[in-house]
C-alpha cells in the first residue's frame, strides 16, 4: 500500500503516512463509519398529507351543508324555494375550486371552459326558478362570449409562450369590446338606456393598454430596455 499524495510504501496498520500526514485510504480495506458532518436534525418531521383524504373531506364539506339548506328548505316550506340557490352556489363553488384537485395536472385549458358551463348552468337555473326570461338573451351571450375570450387566451399563453405580450394585447382589446357588448345586452334585456353611457370608458382604457403593450411586443429595442430597467 502506497501513499496517495507522495507515494511512500506504508505498512497495513498505518492509519496516516508518517511523511507527509496524509491519512490513508485503502479501498480494499473495510473503512470505520466517520461521523456525520453535521448533527441530525431535533425537528420532528411532518408526515405527509393524503390528498384522497383532503379530497373527501372537501366533498364531504360541499355535501353536507348542500343537503341541510334542501332538508332545512322542504321542512319549513315544504318545497324547494331558496335552497335550490344556496346548493348550486356550493355546488358550483366545488366545480371552480376542488374538481381541478382531483387531478394531478390539471389542464386549464379543460377546466376554464367546465367552469363557465358550469356557471351558465347556474344561471339558467336562476333563470327557470325565478321566472325569468333574461337567460337567453343576456346570460348566455355573455357567458359564452367570456368563455370564448378566457378560453382562447388561457390556450394561446400555454401553447404559443413567446407571444405573451401580443396575447394580453389582444385580450386587452377584446376585454374593452366585451364592454360594450355587456352594456348593449343590458339595454337590451332590461331597457335600462337607448344608448351607451358607461361602456367607452374600459373600452378606452383598454384600447390605450392593449395597443401599447402591441407597441412594445413590435418594437424589440424598447422591449429590450424595458427589460433592462424593470426587470419584465
Amino acid at each position: 500500500m502506497y501513499c496517495v499524495k507522495c507515494g511512500v510504501k506504508l505498512a497495513d496498520s498505518e492509519k496516516v503516512c508518517p511523511l507527509c500526514g496524509t491519512r490513508v485510504f485503502h479501498p480494499d480495506l473495510p473503512q470505520p463509519q466517520g461521523e456525520p458532518p453535521y448533527p441530525p436534525d431535533p425537528r420532528p418531521r411532518n408526515e405527509e398529507v393524503s390528498r384522497s383524504g383532503v379530497l373527501f373531506i372537501l366533498t364531504v364539506l360541499a355535501l353536507l351543508p348542500a343537503i341541510l339548506f334542501i332538508l332545512c328548505d322542504w321542512r319549513i316550506n315544504g318545497s324547494i324555494v331558496w335552497s335550490g340557490y344556496a346548493s348550486g352556489g356550493v355546488a358550483l363553488l366545488y366545480i371552480l375550486v376542488a374538481l381541478p384537485l382531483w387531478f394531478r395536472r390539471p389542464n386549464p385549458v379543460i377546466f376554464v371552459p367546465i367552469d363557465f358551463v358550469a356557471i351558465g348552468l347556474y344561471l339558467l337555473y336562476i333563470n327557470f326558478a325565478t321566472g325569468g326570461h333574461w337567460f337567453l338573451t343576456f346570460a348566455l351571450p355573455v357567458t359564452g362570449t367570456a368563455m370564448v375570450l378566457v378560453t382562447t387566451m388561457v390556450v394561446l399563453l400555454r401553447y404559443v409562450p413567446g407571444g405573451a405580450l401580443y396575447i394580453c394585447s389582444g385580450a386587452l382589446l377584446g376585454s374593452g369590446g366585451f364592454a360594450v357588448l355587456l352594456e348593449w345586452l343590458l339595454n337590451v334585456t332590461f331597457h335600462l338606456h337607448d344608448t351607451f353611457l358607461w361602456s367607452f370608458y374600459p373600452l378606452a382604457a383598454c384600447t390605450v393598454l392593449g395597443a401599447m403593450l402591441l407597441v412594445i411586443a413590435i418594437c424589440k429595442p424598447l422591449r429590450r430596455s424595458l427589460h433592462r430597467k424593470f426587470f419584465i
